[in-house]
């Protein structure tokens, strides 16, 4: 039974795309756009620092993680309205 949901489910999924400079673009800017973000949180130097930038090890590798989750969003958003 739910195999068979599985299935069915599995063959109505559109295709991502490959990789390429626009994809990797788009990433980088969100991931960007949640690093200069992570300058708004309460307590963002609680932990390790990074030597360059000013805020924590674990802000950062959180900021990177919320932005790799948005840009794959907004990839696949756009690539299924096809404007990618």
């Amino acid at each position: 039974m739910i195999s068979s949901i599985l299935l069915a489910a599995a063959t109505t999924v559109p295709a991502t795309p490959e990789w390429n400079p626009t994809v990797a673009i788009i990433i980088s800017v969100s991931c960007l756009v949640a690093l200069l973000l992570t300058f708004k949180i309460e307590k963002p130097l609680v932990g390790p620092k990074l030597p360059i930038l000013p805020i924590s090890i674990p802000a950062f590798i959180g900021a990177m993680c919320f932005g790799h989750v948005v840009g794959i969003g907004i990839v696949l958003g756009l690539t299924n309205i096809g404007s990618l």
